[in-house]
């Protein structure tokens, strides 16, 4: 059957199980746009930024487990998905873009919106598209999708002239194959064994659990292995979600604002077994100086992350889910009292998660607050923009579902938290979804307000006003001699603003109203925004200096003289 390709685009779609893309039209993208008018199984969601749609599918990927898209025009709409692919790119996000391109006879004469994507979008995607006849637009979305999701996921961007939109093919979709991990081979299964005599020898073994491992599903194995060895679990910041908060076995987050005990037992550990994560500047600290008493165990789908930062004794190449399957029956419970009296002398002598005393409204009592429903309803899912806010959200919410957290980690964007909550709503339409909010980030993608009214997505809303760019000015204040310069930011009346776009909001600047304000949001049936005004000169603890090690942590002094 010949159809049209634009409809080959649908089709192919339909065919990869696509219900939902984030997008915004425009002139060279047009027939494909009026080729959904014919498909109304492929909801399209309009946002206001073409960068909103980016981080909205990243969103709804990280949320399903499915690949997100989201669509754009050529020229000014294309370069405006960059950030967000380059997000995806970063935490290993699958992503496909499809974006309009002028008509091939326009193409490199400097036509109305045309620019080279393709090798704009090079550097931050796992491979770029350009279709140029419509023959080739089923293979190549067909290829786009098993690119995104295979080996380690990321981001794909498929090109498409107008005129081959418009273009007659036949139409016949290539088969898609179960997906299934490789098996694990004698190579692998050898380090796998050398991993385990690691393993059942530690006296101070840690697990540090990173993004890999919910991207693979394998959260049961690392808690079947927590516990059948009894050894504890560190989470990265894009690990929170991959292993009960709750559980006695768990030690939080470690890195630059990770607990004080984590960045401790990983400095003093004789063993360091790394699952699904990158050993990062943000985790290890000043370079050379990582676990320096540490054998280490690196599980990473990607071979070229083996090493990169930390050398592995025992390199573990391929899917961590398969992997930690041959590795349970091999690992045993190995007692460790010395070790077990130590992390617990930590936690009770360095309390990173006490609340300073203070008579004004503080981050950690809003997030206190909002762990307590999260505690009641454990299949929320937070998501956050970045910066202090970001960091305190890692520290105080204690997420005990798989993928219940969502944040941009490796790129850092700010204005990711709101167009990423729409897409994670959109991917979990039942459970409760909250977005914490910077005032710096969320004044950059606020406008996507427009498209949750729209949509009539019940996101929450907890903006978290400071006046400043609070952890620039940390920085300033702490290692720059306090030029508090560029920091400073005002903001609109937000209650008011939410109103205009129709969604009723609330403004707190007392301790004792958090708790009503949060309950009241989460029981409104619809988008619900709440102001927090809070002290702006609150430093976001612990924290490893630049240029420091995981051992030269720094506690909040407030605190630490109050243990």
């Amino acid at each position: 059957m010949k159809l049209k390709g634009a409809e080959i685009m649908c089709e192919s779609l339909l065919r990869e199980g696509v219900e939902v893309m984030f997008g915004h039209p425009g002139g060279a993208i047009l027939p494909f746009y009026d080729a959904l008018w014919s498909y109304p199984q492929l909801r399209h969601i309009l946002v206001r930024h073409e960068q909103a749609a980016a981080h909205a599918a990243d969103g709804y990927a990280r949320v399903t487990g499915k690949v997100g898209v989201c669509v754009a025009t050529s020229g000014p709409g294309a370069t405006n998905l960059v950030t967000g692919i380059m997000g995806a790119k970063a935490d290993s996000i699958p992503m496909v873009a499809i974006t309009g391109q002028v008509a091939r006879a326009d193409m490199g004469k400097e036509a109305f919106q045309e620019c080279d994507i393709c090798s704009i979008a090079s550097a931050c995607t796992k491979r770029t598209y350009l279709v140029m006849s419509a023959a080739d637009l089923a293979p190549t979305i067909r290829e786009a999708f098993h690119t995104a999701l295979e080996g380690r996921p990321g981001p794909v961007l498929v090109d498409v002239p107008r005129d081959v939109q418009l273009e007659l093919a036949e139409f016949d979709y290539p088969p898609i194959p179960a997906r299934m991990p490789p098996p694990v081979t004698e190579e692998v299964l050898d380090k796998v064994r050398q991993a385990a005599r690691l393993i059942n020898q530690a006296q101070r073994p840690v697990i540090i659990s990173g993004h890999g491992v919910l991207a693979s599903g394998a959260t049961a194995e690392l808690k079947a292995l927590a516990e059948t060895t009894g050894i504890p679990v560190i989470n990265t910041l894009l690990g929170l979600s991959g292993f009960p908060r709750n559980h006695p076995l768990s030690l939080g987050m470690l890195g630059m604002h990770g607990m004080y005990w984590s960045n401790i037992a990983v400095n003093e550990a004789d063993l360091v077994i790394g699952l699904g994560m990158r050993f990062d500047d943000r985790v290890t600290g000043k370079a050379g100086t990582f676990a320096p008493h540490a054998r280490i165990i690196h599980l990473d789908i990607e071979a070229s992350q083996i090493g990169r930062n930390v050398p592995a004794e025992v390199p573990l190449v391929g899917d961590a889910k398969t992997i930690l399957q041959a590795l349970l029956p091999l690992v045993k419970h190995v007692s460790r009292p010395q070790w077990t009296g130590f992390l617990a002398e930590l936690k009770r002598d360095h309390p990173s998660l006490a609340v300073p005393h203070s008579d004004k409204l503080l981050a950690q009592h809003v997030l206190t607050g909002l762990n307590d429903l999260l505690q009641e309803h454990p299949d929320t899912v937070v998501v956050t923009g970045v910066g202090q806010h970001q960091m305190w959200a890692a520290q105080f919410l204690f997420f005990n579902r798989s993928d219940t957290f969502v944040s941009s980690g490796g790129l850092g964007a700010m204005g990711f938290e709101l167009p990423a909550a729409m897409g994670a709503q959109v991917g979990r339409p039942g459970a409760p979804v909250w977005t914490v909010a910077g005032d710096g980030g969320f004044q950059m993608t606020l406008q996507e307000l427009a498209t949750i009214t729209q949509e009539k997505l019940p996101v929450k809303i907890a903006v978290f006003n400071n006046g400043h760019l609070g952890m620039v000015r940390q920085w300033q204040e702490l290692f720059f001699q306090n030029h508090i310069q560029s920091v400073p930011i005002s903001s609109p009346d937000y209650v008011t603003l939410a109103k205009a776009y129709g969604i009723p909001g609330l403004r707190v600047t007392n301790q004792e109203d958090v708790a009503a304000a949060l309950r009241q949001a989460q029981e409104h049936d619809g988008p619900f925004l709440v102001e927090f005004v809070i002290d702006p000169s609150v430093n976001v603890y612990p924290m490893v200096p630049p240029g420091g090690t995981l051992a030269d942590t720094i506690e909040d002094p407030l605190t630490r003289k109050t243990a």
